[in-house]
């Protein structure tokens, strides 16, 4: 009759052996090895301008955030300082220093951030006399209890913080075209607020299909959201809003859960575009909403483009196939690193830098054609 093993004899036998299965070859027997998960991928993605502007630098906003990233950086200080290279060119006239201004001539800026790790987060809107109302942002998650601040009351917050204040961001270029929209438009004034809108929507739409403005810049914005390999997620968006909007006109950049939404458990979303359809369905929440159900970011994008779909009925927002009659765009990461660009419609593009290098991707479209068709 074979001796009877006591249990935790048996537990302590086993235990060794399996360290000694677990052992590499070459090293000392009894040398624990310690299994990790793999880490995450780096990656920064954002809207197709995080790409494009380099301020007289080398880099782009998503190279110098993932540069950043790598060497150990902060996710959000990384993202913020990509941005930031937007927001001081002014060859771009969708966000920052020369943004296209409001319908008095005078440039209001947004800005949204969210820290994953962190959970914490701030915002600015009808932010004036900063360039770069993301790190005006930042510092209102960093200094008060708040997440928005907005206005003459964002303006003096900045002052208070350190930051300089000027009396005109317009550029020769931003002004050059503010004037010529006013040109255009002023003969109207004496129409009734819905002419008025009409005008106002047709008049712009021109000066897009004339090459005076890019489409994208129309409704401008720059969101940019990363990770690191220790899985921290970040996201930033900094606008200077629809082209000529009502003074203190606020879209869905400053809005959490509308223009930038991030849960550093399951991801990130931001948006460029029609900030009014992003505010109505909070499309950035639902995103990353839908990812903590298990999607794919490209799925949970095209589940918030079918919810924009399916609430826009106003006959003004509909084109001649009673689709929606203008574009937007989603960002979007998740946990593992996994990311997808969705759009309503073809001719839009996304940016993003990991350890391949930056590149401009297709966005994954939603509805064929175009918004005016």
């Amino acid at each position: 009759m074979s001796k009877k093993i006591k249990r935790r004899d048996f537990m302590r036998t086993s235990a060794v052996a399996g360290l000694a299965l677990a052992t590499p070859k070459g090293k000392p027997q009894g040398f624990p090895t310690i299994f990790t998960q793999s880490a995450v991928k780096p990656l920064v993605i954002s809207s197709a301008n995080g790409n494009r502007y380099k301020n007289g630098g080398d880099m782009t906003a998503v190279q110098r955030a993932f540069t950043m990233i790598t060497q150990g950086a902060d996710v959000l200080d990384a993202v913020i300082a990509g941005v930031n290279i937007v927001e001081l060119d002014p060859l771009d006239d969708s966000v920052g220093y020369g943004g296209l201004p409001n319908a008095e001539g005078i440039v209001q800026l947004d800005s949204s951030c969210m820290h994953g790790p962190k959970k914490r987060a701030g915002a600015v809107g009808a932010l004036e006399g900063v360039r770069t109302p993301s790190l005006v942002a930042r510092a209102v998650m960093d200094n008060t209890d708040h997440h928005l601040i907005v206005g003459k009351g964002a303006q003096d917050f900045a002052r208070n913080m350190g930051f300089k204040i000027e009396d005109d961001l317009n550029t020769v270029h931003s002004r050059q075209i503010w004037l010529e929209w006013k040109r255009r438009t002023d003969p109207a004034h004496y129409l009734n607020p819905k002419e008025r809108a009409q005008v106002w929507y047709r008049e712009g739409m021109k000066m897009v299909e004339e090459g005076l403005i890019d489409r994208d810049h129309f409704y401008g914005t720059i969101n940019c959201d990363g990770i690191n390999s220790k899985g921290e997620i970040c996201g930033v968006t900094t606008t200077s809003g629809l082209a000529w909007k009502i003074p203190g006109r606020l879209g869905d950049s400053p809005i959490l859960g509308a223009g930038l939404y991030v849960d550093g458990a399951v991801g990130a979303a931001g948006s460029t575009g029609r900030g009014e359809a992003n505010l109505y369905n909070l499309c950035s929440f639902v995103i990353v909403e839908e990812m903590r159900r298990g999607a794919h970011p490209k799925d949970a994008g095209m589940e918030v483009l079918k919810r924009i779909k399916n609430n826009t009925i106003e006959k003004r927002l509909l084109n001649s196939k009673g689709n929606p009659n203008f574009g937007i765009n989603f960002y979007i990461l998740n946990a593992k690193g996994e990311y997808a660009g969705v759009t309503m419609y073809e001719r839009s593009s996304f940016a993003i830098c990991n350890e391949g290098g930056p590149q401009t991707l297709t966005c994954d479209v939603f509805l064929p054609g175009k918004p005016n068709d």
